[in-house]
């Protein structure tokens, strides 16, 4: 480095207030303006030092670096590599590939890695994902980086917070991409996918290669679409219109049966039927579990209550939303010593906790989010069972859900106002619900105040609010005996949401979030 050697030290958790880049649900993210190189050096010397500390990292480790396909990405990449080389690290760069794929690459040689991807959310955002060796980082490590205190030349970055001179990223390698393809091709039946003609919805994915050549190579004919070399924000839980139109026209006009897709980073899925409805991520979890024989499965409490009724699996725990709530209760069940166990979430990214067995073929354990095995899963299911992809919905009991979202919603607004519904106690102010929601749900039969505010009415409807973690947002998850009647609900209480919002203000929080 040039200038002068006068360091600063800076804190973490101020770093956090004072940038507005902090953790959320799971990694730290916030507006590419804020995540500037001294900002991510020092998160990452953060996450690096805490892994020292307590003793995760040995002298001269190597620390495996990947990202997602957002403009932004590459600079950041080469910061974190930068902060990497600074505690005499070795940087290794993985390309541009997905998330689980970098977490099996670090989790396999032991390593810690680092993932640069804002996930779904649109590209004037970014964000970072810490792994241990063993795996993504939990709550209370995220405490532990907070409370670190970095040292940072002050001669090394403008006055904007850019390097000088710029990092660079070491060339990449190739092992992580194709580590995660062999996965697959070896657990799944060579014929597995033999028949089905799919299409790959490409867009911004990071797995659009290799999601490919794996749908290929387990005999499935694959028809590219809708690649874009612009960054295209595609939500799991909240399709666009766009997608779903283009979803409908491409299954008719290319003669489909089935879409696949996955959001920016990979780890979510989105599967669509041979009709291009897209199927929910909690549906598909369901049955990917079924299909892979798993015996216990947890899942946040915002995912469809079929994953009980169905009465497939020996015992379903139900946790907060977001990925470390989910494998910290994994971790748990695995303590107790059940057998084997598995998570998923609402957006559809699904967990592995214990080795998966398939026609004498083991899946080797990956407790982070995953897209790729979601897809496969359901798609050798409904050739196994020679039915359409759409027919698998039908295996279950008939519990629907939708979800929406208010957008540009300020957090600070979405917790006040929930908090004001939840009342104070040991009970929601039931009054405050009806009132709110009572003549379009009618009564209150139980309330859950697990994560955000989770209301079941009399009938068996539900209402979820809860402010995202990703961005200032206000999400509302709705249940319902129908499709149709889940679509309703969730139009009717984002008409009444829409009355919550206030004048602008500034919220410190709407710059942050994680997964």
């Amino acid at each position: 480095m040039n200038g002068r050697r006068e360091t600063e030290s800076i804190r973490i958790d101020r770093l956090m207030q004072q940038s507005g880049v902090a953790f959320g649900t799971s990694g730290a993210r916030g507006l590419v303006e804020a995540m500037t190189d001294r900002v991510c050096q020092a998160y990452t010397l953060g996450f690096l030092q805490y892994l020292q500390q307590s003793g995760g990292l040995a002298p001269g480790a190597a620390v495996a670096i990947a990202g997602d396909y957002r403009p932004s990405t590459p600079r950041i990449m080469a910061a974190v590599a930068a902060a990497v080389r600074r505690l005499g690290l070795t940087p290794v760069n993985c390309g541009l590939v997905p998330t689980p794929a970098l977490a099996l690459y670090g989790m396999r040689r032991g390593i810690p890695s680092i993932m640069v991807t804002g996930s779904h959310i649109p590209d004037d955002r970014n964000g970072i994902k810490f792994y241990r060796a063993e795996g993504e980082i939990l709550k209370p490590d995220e405490e532990g980086i907070r409370r670190q205190e970095v040292e940072l030349p002050a001669a090394d970055f403008d006055s904007a917070g850019a390097s000088r001179p710029p990092p660079q990223l070491p060339p990449p390698e190739e092992d992580a991409a194709r580590e995660y393809v062999r996965r697959y091709l070896r657990f799944f039946p060579a014929d597995a996918l033999a028949g089905l003609r799919v299409g790959l919805y490409q867009h911004s994915s990071v797995a659009r290669e290799l999601l490919g050549e794996i749908l290929a190579g387990l005999g499935a004919e694959v028809v590219p679409l809708g690649r874009s070399d612009r960054f295209v924000p595609v939500d799991t839980e909240a399709v666009r219109p766009e997608d779903r139109r283009l979803a409908r026209e491409w299954a008719t006009g290319h003669r489909l049966d089935a879409l696949a897709s996955t959001d920016g980073d990979a780890d979510r899925p989105l599967l669509g039927d041979e009709r291009g409805e897209w199927l929910r991520g909690d549906v598909a979890g369901i049955l990917c579990a079924r299909y892979l024989g798993v015996e216990r499965v947890v899942t946040p409490v915002s995912s469809n209550s079929a994953v009980e009724k169905c009465g497939w699996f020996r015992r379903v725990d139900r946790t907060r939303i977001g990925s470390p709530y989910v494998i910290a209760a994994m971790q748990a069940a695995l303590a107790e010593g059940a057998g084997s166990v598995a998570g998923y979430e609402a957006n559809g990214g699904f967990l592995t906790a214990t080795g998966l067995r398939l026609d004498g073929r083991v899946l080797a354990p990956l407790p982070t989010r995953d897209a790729v095995l979601v897809i496969l899963a359901l798609l050798a299911m409904a050739r196994q069972q020679g039915m359409p992809l759409s027919g698998l919905a039908g295996l279950l009991p008939p519990r629907f859900t939708s979800s929406g979202r208010l957008r540009d919603f300020p957090t600070a607004i979405s917790r006040r106002r929930i908090a004001e519904l939840q009342g104070e106690g040991d009970g929601a102010d039931r009054r405050a619900i009806e009132a709110m929601f009572g003549a379009a749900f009618g009564p209150v039969e139980s309330v859950d105040a697990t994560d955000g505010l989770r209301i079941v009415f009399r009938s068996q409807e539900v209402v979820h609010l809860r402010p995202s973690g990703n961005a200032p947002e206000l999400r509302c998850y709705n249940e319902a005996g129908s499709q149709e009647r889940a679509d309703r609900m969730n139009r009717i209480c984002l008409a009444l949401l829409e009355g919550w919002r206030e004048p602008a203000a500034v919220d410190p929080s709407q710059t942050s979030g994680g997964g």
